[in-house]
């Protein structure tokens, strides 16, 4: 997917050029984090129901030093002690939640902090899927490096929540993307995929951001997904995000398995995806 220079943010209900992150630099921040941090559990700890009560797990406090030693969580990091996604072929809730500002996540409630989730990814407000709950706080997935990489998000009033009935799947062997709401087939469309040496990756995602393209002429819109290419690093000079966009030079590509990595729709299913909230689950099969 090739970068952008013009970029177009989102609600929950509806790439400017990607420079390439060393990695290094992220590894090295968490350790730093680990040297620092105070190594005893958090200062509140869950227990059973009394009555109606129940007993909420108060998240570490994270100061601004230890805030800046945290990898951010978006398309150009990797966040190496994530949360691998327990089940990366279910269908989430549709719960989404937006950070309104920076905010730490977590590797358990009340555990070490893992990364820091911004407010915006690439130019759109970050809505991430909600995967697992616990009272005072949703597990998200997370669209950095790994793919699948999640973590834990204590709720207040830092953190919007809101729920989408929307949901891709994509078919990889049937080259198919079916779009659903509340479970209910809204459209189906011939797809292309990743070719062999660099195939699309399957798993448990969503749509990350929305973007005008102003440069390249192969799609007016590019959907990223909060997926990475597990064949290259970078498109372009990218971090390697996959996304969904189509193919305007060449309608053959549709039904082929001819793409670097991401998923090529025909003009008119893009004008429907385009218009989904971010956050949006995507399965890949």
């Amino acid at each position: 997917m090739n970068a952008a220079v013009a970029r177009r943010g989102r609600g929950p209900l509806g790439l400017i050029t990607l420079s390439v992150v060393c990695l290094v630099v992220a590894v090295s921040a968490v350790l730093l984090w680990r040297t620092v941090a105070d190594p005893a559990p958090g200062p509140a700890t869950t227990g059973p129901p009394v009555g109606d009560q129940v007993t909420v797990v108060e998240p570490r406090s994270v100061n601004d030093v230890q805030m800046q030693v945290l990898p951010e969580a978006s398309t150009f990091h990797e966040v190496v002690h994530g949360i691998p996604d327990p089940g990366p072929q279910a269908v989430p809730s549709g719960a989404v939640v937006h950070p309104t500002t920076v905010l730490p996540v977590f590797e358990s409630p009340g555990g070490l902090p893992v990364a820091k989730v911004p407010p915006k990814q690439i130019g759109s407000d970050t809505w991430l899927p909600v995967i697992a709950e616990q009272p005072g706080w949703v597990q998200v997935l997370l669209p950095s490096r790994p793919n699948g990489v999640s973590a834990w998000l204590p709720l207040g009033p830092l953190v919007r929540q809101a729920t989408t009935p929307w949901r891709i799947e994509v078919d990889r062997a049937a080259f198919q993307l079916t779009l659903l709401r509340s479970g209910q087939v809204q459209g189906q469309w011939t797809v292309g995929i990743g070719k062999a040496s660099s195939p699309t990756p399957p798993g448990r995602t969503f749509v990350m951001a929305s973007i005008s393209e102003r440069i390249v002429t192969f799609s007016p819109t590019v959907l990223p997904l909060g997926w990475h290419s597990d064949t290259y690093t970078s498109y372009g000079g990218g971090p390697g995000t996959v996304g969904i966009h189509t193919w305007i030079p060449d309608s053959s590509v549709y039904g082929t398995a001819s793409s670097d990595g991401c998923i090529r729709v025909p003009p008119a299913a893009l004008e429907v995806l385009e218009q989904l909230p971010l956050g949006t689950p995507v399965l890949i099969r």
